[in-house]
């Protein structure tokens, strides 16, 4: 097995879920298991100023760094997503991916599949397709995702300081160019996306990842973001 990832281009992705869904299923998962919001749900709730329509989710992993997993388990209710850990480091040659548990459990610290810019990609990739797929289904509000991208960043001051971290910080609170052409590519396979106010913030939270015997970032991480 490859312990290599490789992204999609969104218009791919976008392709290979229409056409699959003609067939009553997206990424092998049959429709009637989506998970449908009610207003009327008891179990909804609000976090970081942000609508949950449901306060289950998915934790950081490899898992979580490709699209078509983060779509997926939106799909099927997930509505805390917590983004794969980033972190400056990002072509380092570990076993990967970072948990196996063909057998038992175990973690390779300090592990990353994808670069930062792919990590961002693939991210942008999700969050547009969710929206789209919330306007296809009629699903609450084009604006509101119903849930919350947690972003999450490693694993020490240091390295989240630097610049390529801190860049990629900026483009999820605002990446609007990069939306913006990637909208532009998929108008003709998704008209409506024109009409969709997709929000360039894709995040407004962090999770912060440490490793064992570093020293906690407490809050002076804030100051840095």
């Amino acid at each position: 097995m490859s312990d290599k990832l490789y992204p999609i281009e969104l218009s791919h992705l976008l392709k290979w879920i229409f056409e699959e869904e003609k067939q009553g299923t997206i990424f092998g998962v049959t429709k009637d298991l989506f998970f449908n919001p009610d207003e009327k749900d008891v179990f909804r709730l609000q976090r970081y100023g942000q609508l949950m329509e449901t306060p289950i989710g998915v934790a950081a992993g490899p898992h979580t760094q490709m699209s078509q997993n983060i779509i997926l388990a939106w799909l099927m209710g997930a509505r805390y997503i917590e983004l794969k850990t980033i972190q400056t480091l990002d072509e380092l040659e570990v076993s990967k991916p970072c948990i196996d548990m063909q057998d038992e459990g175990y973690n390779c610290e300090w592990s990353q599949e994808l670069k930062l810019h792919q990590s961002y990609s693939e991210y942008l990739n999700a969050w547009i397709v969710i929206h789209i797929l919330k306007d296809k289904y009629d699903w609450g509000t084009n604006t509101d995702l119903g849930g919350i991208f947690n972003m999450s960043a490693g694993y020490d001051l240091a390295g989240i300081k630097n610049a390529n971290v801190q860049g990629f910080l900026n483009l999820m609170e605002n990446g609007q160019d990069e939306l913006d052409k990637r909208l532009n590519e998929i108008s003709d396979i998704y008209p409506n996306v024109k009409n969709l106010n997709i929000p360039a913030q894709m995040s407004n939270s962090l999770t912060l990842s440490t490793m064992h015997a570093v020293h906690p970032m407490k809050l002076k991480l804030l100051e840095c973001i």
